[in-house]
Order: C-alpha cells, then structure tokens, then sequence
C-alpha cells in the first residue's frame, strides 16, 4: 500500500525543483532593464514572469495533471483534473520592478480541490518555504510552525499595503494588534506560517494563484484558513477566485472573526 507521507515528499520534492529552476530564470532578468507591458486588468507583467511561467510549465505537470497559471491562458480541461498545479511565476510583479525583495515563486499542488502541498520562494531574501497538511512545514530545511498567540493583544497583522493605504488606514487605529504591510500575497501568508506574524486576511476575492500555496504552508505549519465567511477554501473552480481569505493560528480565529465583523 502506498505511504502518503512519502508520496507527498515526492510532491514537495518536486516544487522545490521547480522553485529553483524559476528562480534561476527570473535572475537572467534586471529590474531596470526587463521588458514590461501591462495587462487588461491594469497589473504589470514582465519578461521574467513569462519566461518563469513556460519553464514551470514545461517542468511540472505529468501524466494527467492539470495546470492553472496567472501567465497561462486557462484552459478548462483543468476542472475534469484530479491533480493540478496551480502557480504564480512571479508573485509581486512591482515589488520586483520597484527593486524590492518581497517577490517569491509560488507554487501548489491541488488534490479533489485541496491545497495538498505547496512551496514559496523569495530568492532575494534567500527564503524558501515548503509544506504540506499532514507533513508538516519547513522555512530552509527547518521546521516551522505557526504562531502561538491565544488573545489578539500585541500581535501583528501582516496586511497589503493598499489594506494600509488612505482612510484604510483608520480601521486599525484602536487596534489591539499591530499593522505591518508586505508585498507579495503569496509571501504574506509564507511569513504567517512561519509564525513570523500572527494573522493575514483579505476581504476582496483572491485569484488561486496568490492563495494556493500559501494555504498549503499555513495548514501545515498549523493554522487555519478560511474564507472570509468562513467557509473551507476550495481550489480548481471556475473561476478560479477564492472570496476572501482569514489566515491566522487556530486560537485567534474566534476573536479575529469578531473583530474583523466590525469592518465596513
């Protein structure tokens, strides 16, 4: 009979492969001289995403697995899979152009709509995150779990900077946890699973791509997620959004819930 720990190493094994191999296209690729455009929906992509997203490509699926990429037209074949693999090639398209380091490499395994396993890398920082439900996580080879906390006082909230922007601001000024803004969804979640912050949410809709992973790595390590009504995220629709996203460790998700109901 087949172990499943020892098959879903086999996955992770596989994701770190492919973390590297896209990280070491996207470092071919300079900020200030890389050939971008811009997308119908207003977001950048550059050469690096594209040339990250063909060798993904190229490398992962297998046999039946299907694929679903934000650099890849969909293809609906994907929804008949069992198995899919769901990838940002460059997660924080203008952190990278801007010269940042909060870019990553974002890559899941989907399983029956689940997020089995998944990995984030941020070669600029020299951080690669792997894990999967039932495995557990590792940031660099090291074990990892999440955060501890049991009461929202004195924890930080990791958040978007557009969740920071403006009169958004104001919504956490009687806070009884801190703010801090990062780039990359993708990384966002990474660094919750890491313990390295207590909680990540989103109100809007979140393309698979950004979440998936990140899903994969937060259960692992130990927490929960959500949707922001919270219902258990399913992956592989279509289309392919996740409506809203709570990230957090499993004793703030009551009181985080609570206070994230007084939100307007």
């Amino acid at each position: 009979m087949p172990d499943a720990a020892a098959e879903r190493r086999e996955d992770l094994a596989r994701i770190r492969g492919a973390l590297e191999l896209a990280a070491d296209v996207i470092a071919r690729f300079s900020p200030g001289t890389v050939a971008v455009r811009e997308k119908d929906n207003g977001s950048p992509v550059t050469d690096a995403d594209l040339a990250a997203d063909e060798a993904l490509r190229r490398a992962l699926p297998a046999g039946d697995e299907g694929w679903l990429s934000e650099e890849t037209p969909d293809d609906p074949a994907r929804l008949a899979r069992r198995r899919v693999w769901v990838v940002d090639p460059l997660d924080g398209t203008r952190e990278f152009l801007a010269g940042l380091r909060e870019w990553c490499v974002s890559i899941a395994l989907v399983e029956d709509r689940v997020a089995v396993a998944g990995g984030i890398y941020a070669p600029a920082l020299g951080e690669l995150y792997l894990g999967a439900p039932g495995v557990g996580a590792t940031l660099d080879g090291e074990p990892l779990a999440i955060s501890r906390s049991e009461t929202l006082a004195g924890t930080t909230a990791l958040l978007g900077r557009w969740a920071l922007s403006g009169r958004r601001s104001e919504a956490f000024a009687h806070a009884p946890f801190s703010v801090r803004p990062v780039g990359a969804a993708a990384y966002t979640l990474a660094l919750v699973a890491a313990g390295r912050g207590d909680a990540h949410w989103s109100r809007g809709g979140k393309a698979e791509w950004d979440v998936a992973a990140g899903v994969a790595l937060v259960t692992a390590a130990g927490g929960r997620v959500t949707t922001w009504d919270g219902a258990t995220p399913s992956f592989n629709a279509w289309p392919p959004r996740i409506p809203g996203i709570v990230a957090c460790a499993p004793a703030l998700q009551e009181p985080l819930r609570a206070w994230l109901s007084r939100l307007r």
